[in-house]
């Protein structure tokens, strides 16, 4: 509880002596209000000079003058606290503060709201909570003030404690209640058990009959984007009678940041065929996004031009999120050149080139960027450091990669985090010194999350180590309980070690969890247009067509050594039925469909979901070879350029 003694009274001297401008008294201004502009002569005492001053940011004259009024006002108060806040300056707010108790208006709910905003824009949540402990009469605009200080200052659980007492109240929640508690769903560390109270709230909602409020609703379409909840958020963002570009905007986010590049493109299609919406920078950066994951560089030129006539392309966030188009399109040069043009950089732009070149497997390229990010005067960020470092596993920089983990605390002053252990143990898996990659996570300072032990199980399939593989899989079925993937990698790694009832164990384990295996997608761009593939498609109209060119390509390949990976078809069948299930995946049928429907000379771009299998890496650099076609994948991990029978990655991916 705020407890406040009462200030003594200090002689001042005159107000007309004491205020000045820049050193030099402003004749003009006495002590007689009635002389302030819009201050008229049926205000009393100095309450009209307080708040003049306060309006005009002048608080320490303002707080001077307070001293010597006897009867304060509430918009005196509520002028000086504003006033307070838009300066940030707590000590001011606390003599504010204690006036206002000595002189009786410590139960105002109204100015309780307003102290409660100010403590919040200070950074002092804890006195904002004494405020709302000490004030008796709570209406809800005191709950609410309190919900939105606690959101900004991510106690998210306080919050929903608080809500919950509330409830019990007669006080009835409004939109803004809606609003602040939804926020705080997402900005909790504990995220994960707050998501049970968004789906109460939506009911509360709805039964309150608040489904018809765009701010509200678009909030918590908001909440369930942030949770991985698409369906949910598709949902309430299908029932929305009425929606806003900050609506459309949130759902577009929503499936660029979960893995549905496509849809978020057709969504932004319809948002610009059926309403008037202007799209904003946000939008457009989730926009080319989307694109960049789909490798989908006509779409990004398209949105080139419209960034260009809208004049956004001053806004940095956009200017990156291009980069990383063309970057992701194969023209990293196109990237570069909008780098090199742009007058201010910040380290959002530097590390989008790096993780350009990174991906593509220039390591050593990636490196140099980042070194001359920092002799620029640029401090690197934690992304920064994922991004080089992602960059070395890639290329195989082991030593260089770890001479920049070092650099990290010794030199930049950043602690690592499991993102950066992940890297780490990724660039040392891959390169097979796995005993390093373990010791690494043993020395972890924190508790290694799915990201890390992720990494060591996707090293153990890459060189077959089935005893460290049963380690990393069994942390991770505690970890993430509900990934598919990982019983799908583990049988896959039993399998290739002819364990076959070690894999039937696991693939059981899956079934029994209700999980299912993510199917291969690929997406390629052709004429404008994107098309979707999943392995054995038997839906795609020109399938017997693919399947002819696949099967003629497979034939003339044999006969130049071509050999079917059908080992990694892991179901009891006869040769014949394994080459026909590898000829049906899923990018085999995206780079037959590109031959077929694309111009001679054309690149290929495609975009796959998972991991580019070694039957498809091989099966594509004959493809390019003999067709003379230059072939761009993208799997879930890298880029692979296939030109000549030669692939970038230099089978190592």
């Amino acid at each position: 509880m705020l407890a406040f003694t009462s200030a003594q009274t200090v002689q001042q001297p005159s107000f007309s002596a004491q205020y000045t401008a820049r050193g030099k008294p402003l004749c003009s201004i006495t002590t007689n209000p009635s002389t302030l502009p819009g201050i008229s002569s049926s205000s009393t005492g100095n309450n009209p000079l307080i708040q003049s001053l306060s309006r005009q940011g002048d608080l320490k004259q303002a707080l001077h003058v307070l001293s010597q009024e006897p009867n304060p006002s509430q918009l005196t108060y509520e002028l000086l606290i504003l006033s307070c806040s838009s300066q940030k300056s707590l000590s001011d707010g606390l003599s504010v503060h204690r006036h206002l108790f000595d002189n009786g208006f410590d139960q105002d709910p109204f100015l309780a709201t307003k102290l409660i905003n100010m403590y919040s824009e200070v950074d002092d949540v804890e006195r904002a909570l004494l405020v709302f402990d000490k004030i008796r009469k709570r209406t809800i605009y005191v709950w609410n003030a309190l919900f939105q200080a606690l959101a900004l200052a991510s106690r998210g659980e306080k919050v929903m404690d608080l809500y919950r007492r509330m409830n019990q109240t007669e006080i009835l929640s409004d939109r803004f209640t809606y609003t602040y508690v939804l926020k705080a769903c997402v900005v909790s560390e504990n995220m994960a058990s707050l998501l049970k109270s968004g789906k109460e709230i939506h009911a509360n909602i709805l039964r309150r009959g608040y489904e018809g409020h765009v701010h509200t609703m678009t909030t918590l379409m908001d909440m369930y984007a942030r949770f991985g909840c698409v369906n949910e958020a598709r949902h309430v963002f299908a029932e929305m009678r009425v929606k806003n570009v900050v609506s459309w905007g949130v759902m577009i986010t929503c499936y660029a940041k979960n893995s549905m590049p496509f849809e978020a493109l057709e969504l932004f299609h319809e948002m610009m065929s059926r309403s008037d919406t202007v799209p904003t920078s946000v939008i457009m950066v989730s926009v080319l996004q989307a694109c960049a994951a789909l490798a989908a560089l006509e779409q990004g030129r398209l949105l080139h031009g419209f960034v260009l006539r809208r004049g956004l392309d001053s806004i940095l966030p956009v200017i990156s999120a291009l980069m990383t188009v063309y970057a992701r399109c194969g023209k990293i040069e196109l990237a570069q050149t909008i780098f090199d043009k742009m007058e201010k950089r910040d380290v959002v732009s530097w590390n989008s080139l790096i993780s350009a070149y990174g991906v593509h497997g220039f390591g050593e390229k990636a490196v140099e960027i980042f070194e001359q990010m920092v002799c620029s005067g640029i401090s690197p960020s934690v992304v920064s450091f994922v991004s080089v470092l992602g960059a070395c596993s890639h290329a195989g920089l082991v030593e260089k990669g770890k001479e920049l983990f070092r650099s990290m605390v010794q030199i930049h002053r950043i602690q690592p985090r499991v993102e950066h252990y992940a890297c780490m143990v990724d660039l040392l898996g891959r390169a097979n010194r796995l005993d390093e990659a373990v010791k690494i996570i043993e020395e972890m300072r924190m508790e290694p999350g799915p990201k890390v032990w992720g990494a060591l199980l996707g090293s153990c399939k890459i060189h077959d180590n089935v005893e460290l593989a049963e380690r990393a899989s069994s942390r991770l079925f505690e970890l993430e309980p509900r990934n598919a993937g990982n019983y799908v990698l583990l049988a896959d790694i039993y399998a290739g070690a002819k364990l076959w009832q070690e894999a039937r164990r696991a693939k059981q384990l899956l079934e029994a969890r209700g999980l299912q295996k993510v199917p291969g997608r690929c997406w390629i761009e052709v004429k404008r247009k994107i098309y979707s593939f999943v392995s054995v498609d038997e839906q795609n109209p020109q399938i017997e067509q693919l399947r002819a060119l696949l099967l003629r390509l497979s034939m003339e390949m044999k006969e130049t050594g071509y050999v079917p990976r059908t080992d990694i078809v892991h179901y009891d069948l006869d040769s014949d039925e394994k080459e026909r299930i590898l000829l049906g995946h899923s990018e085999k049928l995206a780079v037959a469909f590109g031959l077929i429907n694309s111009n001679k000379g054309e690149v290929i771009r495609i975009t796959k979901n998972l991991r580019l299998c070694e039957d498809c890496h091989s099966v594509t650099k004959f493809i390019s070879k003999f067709t003379n076609r230059e072939i761009l994948v993208k799997d879930v991990n890298r880029f692979h350029h296939f030109r000549d029978g030669v692939c970038s990655c230099r089978d190592y991916w």
